[in-house]
């Protein structure tokens, strides 16, 4: 907790709806500690997945701000784990691959191969991709993973409102849709997402 007297700035990134520009937000850090204060930019998860962690640690380094970096957890991990699920499950895979939902596939600005993604064979954790979740689950069928590949979405994981709903890979889109599931949400897609201990202790 912040002490008494402390100032607190308010600067999320809630996606697709109110944005903080990064600029924005290294500025602040830059002025509030070249006053002599000291800085605590707290983040959720971990900000060097698929975060601005680095870019601000750059922005600091840059204007000569020494910097402390505490590591977080992510949610690529932490989300599946409270929802009972082991993404390397012992003699199932030997891989995870971690891709981002933000943009869908075939948009101008998306950096991923999604061939090589579909021709994997392990477990695949889709973060920040609840919106986009049926193309991208179109493509990976069109691309050549199995349609019947077990898939599941753990939403607001370790909270209260924890909610996990399995799918395949081929109803993925139409099962977030039916279901109404938002974010904040992972996407589990392979054998591992089949393997689940519930909160009961029954395993699936």
């Amino acid at each position: 907790a912040a002490e008494r007297g402390a100032e607190v700035i308010d600067v999320a990134k809630i996606p697709y709806s109110t944005q903080v520009p990064q600029e924005r937000i290294n500025a602040l850090m830059i002025d509030r500690a070249t006053a002599g204060k000291h800085v605590v930019r707290l983040k959720g998860g971990d900000a060097y997945i698929f975060g601005r962690g680095h870019e601000e640690v750059v922005a600091c380094a840059e204007a000569g701000i020494p910097v402390r970096v505490i590591p977080g957890v992510t949610s690529v991990t932490s989300a599946p784990a409270a929802a009972g699920i082991s993404l390397t499950h012992r003699g199932l895979n030997h891989d995870v691959t971690v891709v981002s939902g933000h943009v869908p596939p075939g948009h101008a600005k998306s950096l991923v191969n999604w061939s090589a993604v579909a021709g994997l064979t392990g477990t695949l954790v889709l973060i920040m991709a609840m919106r986009h979740a049926g193309a991208i689950a179109a493509e990976l069928i069109d691309r050549g993973r199995d349609g019947a590949t077990p898939a599941l979405v753990v939403e607001h994981a370790s909270t209260p409102q924890q909610r996990v709903t399995d799918a395949t890979l081929a109803t993925l889109g139409e099962t977030i849709e039916r279901e109404g599931l938002g974010s904040p949400a992972i996407i589990v897609i392979g054998e591992a997402a089949a393997r689940r201990v519930d909160a009961a202790g029954q395993f699936s």
